[in-house]
């Protein structure tokens, strides 16, 4: 399934890539589109794509009312896929700025079926240049903020074995979570655990999710041989190599609040954003001393501490999360 709001071209060269592996009848794959009311005329322009290409036996759009982010576009495609007579047995979650490589689909599955506990697993990634992008993902801690805000060599030593990006080789291995730009879950997790928290707008659902499977017991893998290329943050800006960096949504300062508070407590998330702000007002100032560019968004600190855990009210669950389960 794919989530589109506005980036209508990039989701029609996802589907023609997808048209190898899931458009044959062997594949017995469907994709569903979710258009979360981008109001440009993407939902359109796809469904046309759709019916000039052919694509119609494995290809549709469910239009969305409105626009509640990466979770809540996947929650509705998999609610209504959930509660079938016969449900999938995997659901492939992917970006709209993803090109599957020929053999993907088949690679995940396969893997997923070899390995029972295996919950979700995670392709390997290309960039847009074609070069790989070998990383999964370790937990965020109160010692990864310090190191990711401070950037200084002799810290990221020290707290090596914390750092969230962790570089991957090229066999199979379990992780704590994966990039959500192209995961593979299986329906049991779904029906244990419930859907993806619709709390999150967007970013930190996929750690959110991840950590939720791997709580209840599921594995975690990333699995290299599945290759995916992903041109990050064309819907939102906040990863792509922009000549001018924009400032930091306030959605993702909200997700970030919302990961700590939901999985660790008010307490560790206040130590964890103080850390960061340490961390990243020392950066600033070597920065400045040592007169070097400056890569950072506009206001990154300000808006930070506006977002902090520290002065925001208490997370709380609400009919908004996704998290109710799939009884059939």
């Amino acid at each position: 399934m794919i989530v589109n709001y506005r980036t209508a071209a990039l989701v029609i060269d996802c589907l023609r890539s997808l048209a190898s592996e899931a458009g044959v009848p062997e594949a017995r794959a469907r994709v569903v589109v979710v258009d979360n009311a981008s109001g440009d005329g993407s939902e359109a322009r796809i469904r046309q794509a759709i019916e000039t290409n052919g694509w119609q036996a494995w290809a549709s759009v469910l239009e969305s009312k409105r626009n509640g982010g990466f979770a809540y576009g996947n929650n509705l495609a998999l609610r209504a896929a959930l509660r079938c007579d016969r449900p999938p047995d995997y659901f492939w979650l992917l970006n709209p700025d993803t090109v599957v490589r020929p053999g993907a689909l088949a690679a995940l599955t396969e893997f997923v079926k070899r390995h029972p506990r295996a919950g979700i697993v995670g392709s390997g990634i290309d960039d847009d240049d074609g070069q790989p992008w070998p990383y999964a993902f370790c937990f965020p801690s109160i010692a990864s903020e310090f190191e990711h805000a401070i950037r200084l060599g002799w810290v990221t030593r020290l707290l090596r074995a914390k750092l969230v990006a962790r570089r991957m080789g090229s066999q199979p291995q379990t992780v704590d979570w994966v990039c959500g730009a192209s995961m593979m879950v299986r329906r049991e997790v779904f029906e244990q655990v419930g859907l993806m928290d619709e709390g999150y707008f967007l970013y930190y659902e996929e750690t959110d999710f991840c950590r939720r499977a791997r709580r209840a017991g599921w594995e975690v893998w990333y699995e290299p041989t599945a290759r995916v290329m992903h041109i990050a943050g064309q819907s939102t800006g906040v990863t792509a190599r922009l000549a001018v960096v924009p400032r930091r949504p306030a959605y993702w300062f909200e997700s970030r609040r919302r990961y700590f508070v939901k999985h660790h407590g008010r307490l560790y998330g206040s130590i964890a954003d103080l850390a960061w702000i340490l961390g990243f007002s020392l950066w600033r100032v070597r920065r400045r001393l040592q007169g070097k560019e400056d890569p950072d968004p506009p206001k990154m600190l300000s808006d930070f501490i506006a977002h902090s855990v520290l002065w925001r009210p208490l997370w709380k669950p609400d009919a908004e999360d996704g998290l109710t389960l799939i009884h059939r």
